[in-house]
């Protein structure tokens, strides 16, 4: 929704918000880049998008309506559906018998309109609302949601209960029987919706002796999510598997697939394995979001003088940037996210990936299938005859894909790469051990990001202070005095700051967590190949020295990094040292 630029201007200069020479100068800009002058009063940081909103809809006589921290009536919210509710920003938030009103973040938007009040058949009164009001009130579909899925499994898998009396396991046929079962298939959709819903990274399928356990993984934790009968297995097992494109009879082997689907507006890839246990078949599903556009390297957690070294590595035209860490520590993200900053069109980006976990426009992403012979290697041996700018190897796994990707460093390509080792410096000796020469190793690395995943705490928490005992504590892990520094260095405590004053927070159970946590962020080491780690490579110097040497240098710990995060209220102590493993 936009006003006219003249009249915001007036309004803005008559109601003081900004002085009349910074609202001239700005409009003139304005008129240069052929921009709404709201846009760019928002992006030079003189209105908030909510000033911005109230004031368009004074300027054009529509009700503005704060909806932060309302609670409104699943009745009156499920009028809308959230699919709609969602891609128009659209919410009903209050009913009587003949009207309904609804908020929107822009009320020109007619079809969604015309579509709602074809729907209820009711008058529809438009107000205006703000980006969080419209965040929190879409909060409440999931918060809604959760308890409606959990009432559909429980009777949709009271049906299943009839399925198999016999007590025998199915043939192919009856497995495929079993799939098409409506109360199966409204099970699966329910549960891939919900982990959808949760923000689960991963949805695990557990057959016990008399029962199915159901777990999500949230936030880097396993949750027990709901208990199905025993019965419910054969055909939960059997319906993913269709989708995943499985054998349905194969029972005794490990299988691995893939399927898409769409839920509130969002594509998600669910990649699927099946393991045989004791008592049947275990099924994991990874969740992938498809697109990994809108994130930022400050947006997962990047800053300083580590966000600086990125930048400049993605600057280079050759040379390698590797990620490195465990599995599920957010590798993948950070490199697509350098990439979508890579991602301009006078440039080729090719990728060889296992899986391709998001799709990127104008990237050409290959999948390795190695039963037929596509392995990294030869996928990589493929991309250089592409005529790349830019390579991305989804993992280097051993030597010859190791040697590939860092030849093509030399000749002429930026090379991203992710290596399992538990820190940055750690890099250089796993490279060694794959029978990389050395002085290939320092002619070619640029940039080497350490990282781990830490949960999020909510906007309700507690603060608290440390104790002197407890200062003692931490000091014997982390160096207290080169945090406080980058801490006064980027101006997150006072210039005279000491531990005893900074608080420090804990989780507190609210309405929009039970435990006080929701997402995550990530905490990083980024060593920078400096003259003397190049030395110390050369001489087949082990991960300790370049690390001592590169801190001696200000690289900063992903642990001291997680204590900047904690004094930020990002994250709490406990849950660093819960991720990072000494």
């Amino acid at each position: 929704m936009i006003t006219d630029s003249n009249r915001l201007k007036d309004f803005i200069i008559d109601s003081g918000l900004i002085p009349r020479s910074e609202v001239e100068a700005i409009a003139k800009k304005s008129l240069e880049k052929k921009k709404y002058l709201g846009e760019v009063l928002v992006s030079e940081g003189k209105l908030s998008e909510d000033e911005l909103t109230r004031a368009e809809a004074y300027l054009l006589g529509i009700p503005f309506v704060n909806l932060k921290g309302q609670k409104i009536s699943f009745d009156v919210l499920s009028l809308i559906p959230e699919p709609i509710a969602r891609k128009h920003n659209i919410v009903a938030f209050k009913k009587t018998p003949t009207v309904l009103e609804v908020a929107m973040l822009n009320t020109e938007d007619l079809t969604a309109i015309e579509f709602i009040k074809k729907k209820v058949g009711l008058k529809i009164l438009t107000r205006l609302t703000d980006k969080e009001s419209m965040k929190d009130v879409l909060l409440q579909y999931q918060k809604s949601l959760k308890a409606e899925f959990g009432d559909i499994i429980e009777k949709e898998a009271n049906t299943l209960t009839t399925i198999s009396e016999d007590g025998e396991a199915p043939d192919e046929e009856e497995l495929k029987k079993l799939a098409e079962d409506l109360p199966v298939v409204r099970i699966v959709d329910t549960l891939l919706n919900h982990g959808i819903l949760q923000g689960a990274s991963d949805i695990h399928i557990e057959p016990m002796d008399n029962q199915v356990i159901i777990r999500y993984r949230i936030d880097g934790i396993l949750h027990d999510a709901m208990v199905l009968p025993k019965t419910a297995a054969p055909g939960i097992v059997a319906r993913i598997k269709v989708l995943a494109n499985l054998k349905l009879d194969e029972k005794r082997l490990p299988q691995d697939g893939r399927f898409k689907t769409e839920s509130a507006g969002e594509k998600v890839a669910f990649r699927v394995s099946t393991l045989p246990v004791y008592y049947g078949e275990k099924t994991v599903m990874r969740l992938l979001r498809e697109s990994v556009s809108g994130y930022t390297l400050e947006g997962l957690g990047f800053h300083g003088t580590p966000l600086e070294h990125i930048y400049e590595a993605t600057k280079q035209h050759t040379g390698m940037i590797l990620t490195t860490g465990p599995t599920g520590s957010g590798k993948s993200t950070t490199l697509y996210t350098i990439l979508d900053i890579l991602n301009q069109p006078d440039v080729n980006i090719s990728t060889i990936e296992d899986p391709i976990e998001y799709q990127m426009s104008r990237v050409n992403q290959t999948q390795v299938k190695p039963e037929i012979g596509l392995t990294f290697a030869n996928g990589l041996r493929a991309l250089v005859r592409q005529d790349p700018d830019i390579i991305m190897v989804g993992e280097i796994r051993d030597k010859e894909t190791a040697s590939l990707s860092i030849n093509a460093a030399l000749t002429g390509h930026l090379v991203l790469s992710t290596l399992h080792t538990n820190s940055a410096a750690g890099a250089m000796p796993r490279l060694l051990d794959m029978e990389i020469e050395p002085f290939l190793i320092v002619s070619t690395v640029n940039v080497i990001i350490a990282q781990r995943l830490v949960r999020r705490l909510c906007k309700t928490k507690e603060k608290y202070f440390l104790t002197a005992p407890e200062i003692d504590t931490l000091k014997k892990n982390i160096d207290l005095d080169r945090v406080m520094k980058t801490l006064k260095e980027e101006n997150v405590v006072a210039p005279d700051a000491v531990w005893e004053t900074i608080p420090f927070y804990r989780p507190q159970k609210s309405e929009e967590s039970e435990d006080g946590y929701k997402g995550r962020v990530g905490i990083y080491e980024v060593l920078k190949m400096s003259p003397s780690i190049r030395a110390l490579t050369l001489k087949g110097g082990v991960a300790s020295e370049i690390e001592t040497q590169a801190k001696k240098e200000g690289m900063m710990t992903m642990l001291e990094d997680g204590i900047v995060k904690a004094v930020q209220g990002l994250t709490t102590i406990e849950d660093v040292f819960r991720v990072v493993s000494e």
